[in-house]
């Protein structure tokens, strides 16, 4: 069974939808006892750091996660601003993520620019893919991907980061460490491609 993380952040049905479009026995919970038995799990989420931190505290759900995550080795799919919460801290609110991540969060900064981007970063962009992944089989660099987000993930751990965009500079679109695998872009509104990274967590990881 796939456990989405249900922690009142966001799009979770949309998720739900897709997973179920490809057949994968999937359940949106916040029940710790059912997040306990998951095979698999994936934490989506739009909004802010600061209150996504908040909520997983104060739905209980911290222990089990990390228990699930870095005891037991349950793959996860951290989604947006789910591989977000992966890092060890944000700016958005100066808070603490989950620290799985030897990485921080921070807002794009355009100031250097001659003519600033639009914030946040709305729409179709391009995947550019590092390092090969199970996650991005069947998938070639330079595709395709929806985004939207004001924050990034920055790190100066190389060997995590699996793929970067460019908007204004180029920033970490995709991760991977061991078991736990985020995208800043949104696969349930990629259409296909996006569903591709759906199977590829849910039959290879």
């Amino acid at each position: 069974m796939i456990v989405i993380v249900d922690y009142g952040m966001g799009n979770l049905r949309s998720v739900l939808h897709k997973l179920q479009k490809v057949g994968a026995p999937a359940v949106l919970s916040s029940d710790a006892k059912e997040i306990e038995q998951a095979k698999k799990l994936i934490l989506p989420g739009v909004g802010a750091f600061a209150a996504g931190m908040k909520n997983l505290s104060e739905f209980g759900l911290l222990p089990v996660l990390n228990y699930k995550v870095l005891v037991e080795k349950t793959p996860i799919l951290g989604i947006c601003l789910g591989m977000q919460l992966f890092a060890k801290s944000s700016t958005e609110g100066n808070a603490n993520g989950l620290g799985w991540l030897n990485a921080e969060v921070q807002r794009f900064d355009f100031s250097q620019l001659s003519v600033p981007l639009h914030i946040p970063h709305v729409g179709w962009n391009t995947v550019n893919i590092h390092k090969t992944s199970i996650l991005f089989e069947g998938v070639q660099s330079d595709q395709h991907f929806y985004f939207t987000h004001s924050y990034h993930l920055t790190t100066l751990d190389k060997d995590i980061v699996l793929a970067t965009t460019t908007y204004g500079y180029p920033f970490i679109s995709a991760v991977q460490s061991e078991n736990i695998y985020g995208v800043q872009f949104h696969p349930e509104k990629s259409h296909r491609r996006g569903l591709i990274i759906y199977q590829n967590f849910i039959n290879k990881t």
